[in-house]
């Protein structure tokens, strides 16, 4: 009998050297002061827990909760989400060049991306510090998704002859057979590979046919589907920012202003119980300025008007927030035991918040939160209406759900 991870997505931090990429790992895996005991903190060196925010179900049912997997403070849940700080990257990673082999083997595991880019133009391409506004970022993202889709068009070049033939030959398997055979360590999955075939319109029956051009006009196809990313255009207070982000703006991504520096400052002072501050929050709280000194009480006033006033937020939050529910198209569910109290065996009320992917069936929830539950799936009833549904039943966003089995509820 196994229990099932609760975040089943990871998202991979990526950018070049010194564009504040480690700041914006730390700054979002940096726990709220009330769960930094929970046992989901770290993961590996490079592998650390964000959380997504979201309101919590407990007041529209006008109950008190008790979370468990979560956080819920003031009316916003803080639900725990892998995060990948993939090494920097830097033209001809795909190749080797650099950290590369160490990026590559980093971002397989990474469902979506979020690429710290240095909005201010103040690193070379390289990631070498160089004057504030000399320096484009739209490059920036363009020589990363070239580098994601070479590395993913070289894993596809390995034996594409001999499988081509046996694909042309009548021997067994197609083509996207093969691929998912092929890209499975990837986080590629079988629909991503059609997706990608049919966007691109190439022959799926004679991949003999296909041209070195085409293998890379694919991978970069696969690339977007399996891999989406979107742009935190980082070092937003400094001047020469403002224009880039305009031009940033007018690519096909998502783009969230963002300062790191600012989220884990305020992350860190309100840690020690200086301030009043939950992470996407528009303002923070002074507590305790009487132990702040001259220049700590400057600083957290700069971020207020250089970041919180012209921007609403630092952006971390934000960028979490949309990889899962706007590139994954997740949604968040509430699994409970006793339908009436709305909590687990334990009287806990609420005490789990699940993400998942938009389309998650019943029956499918019941597998995520254990293998013996979804095994002994009966039905499922959902809070709001009271009623039963089935197993194809496709879960809604706050979903409050009760799983009815022949081995226990959930």
């Amino acid at each position: 009998m196994s229990t099932k991870k609760q975040h089943p997505y990871a998202i991979g931090i990526v950018g070049k050297p010194n564009v504040g990429k480690s700041t914006f790992f730390s700054a979002a895996t940096l726990a709220p002061a009330e769960i930094a005991n929970y046992p989901f903190t770290t993961i590996r060196p490079n592998r650390g827990v964000g959380y997504v925010r979201t309101p919590c179900v407990h007041t529209e049912f006008n109950v008190l909760d008790n979370p468990v997997n979560s956080l819920c403070k003031n009316g916003t849940r803080l639900i725990p989400v892998e995060l990948i700080d993939c090494a920097g990257l830097v033209p001809g990673a795909w190749q080797g060049r650099g950290l590369g082999n160490q990026f590559l083997d980093e971002i397989r595991r990474a469902d979506a991306l979020i690429h710290i880019v240095d909005a201010a133009g103040a690193t070379d391409i390289e990631g070498r510090q160089c004057k504030p506004g000399t320096h484009d970022p739209l490059e920036d993202t363009r020589f990363l998704e070239v580098e994601i889709a070479m590395w993913i068009a070289r894993i596809l070049k390995r034996d594409w002859a001999r499988m081509a033939r046996t694909i042309e030959s009548g021997g067994t398997g197609k083509l996207v057979n093969q691929l998912e055979d092929k890209l499975t360590g990837l986080s590629i999955k079988r629909e991503h590979i059609f997706e990608a075939i049919k966007k691109t319109k190439l022959n799926s029956e004679k991949p003999g046919l296909w041209s070195e051009g085409d293998i890379v006009k694919f991978a970069d196809a696969l690339r977007r589907v399996a891999k989406p990313m979107l742009i935190a255009a980082n070092k937003i207070d400094l001047p020469t920012a403002a224009p880039n982000l305009e031009r940033l703006r007018q690519q096909d991504h998502t783009v969230i202003p963002c300062s790191a520096e600012a989220e884990l400052a305020m992350r860190r002072a309100a840690e020690r119980n200086w301030i009043d501050y939950t992470p996407g929050d528009c303002n923070f709280n002074i507590l305790q300025s009487e132990v702040l000194t001259e220049m700590q009480l400057s600083a957290l006033q700069t971020i207020k008007e250089r970041v919180l006033a012209p921007f609403g937020a630092t952006g971390i939050q934000e960028a979490i927030n949309a990889a899962y529910f706007k590139l994954l198209n997740c949604i968040v569910v509430y699994p409970v035991e006793d339908i009436e109290k709305l909590s687990n065996h334990k009287g806990e009320v609420l005490p789990d918040a699940y993400i998942v992917p938009y389309g998650t069936t019943a029956r499918q929830l019941a597998y995520l939160i254990h293998t013996e539950l979804g095994d002994s799936f009966i039905y499922a009833i959902e809070a709001r209406a009271k009623t039963r549904v089935g197993e194809d039943y496709r879960l809604k966003d706050r979903d409050v759900i009760n799983i009815v089995s022949a081995k226990k509820r959930a």
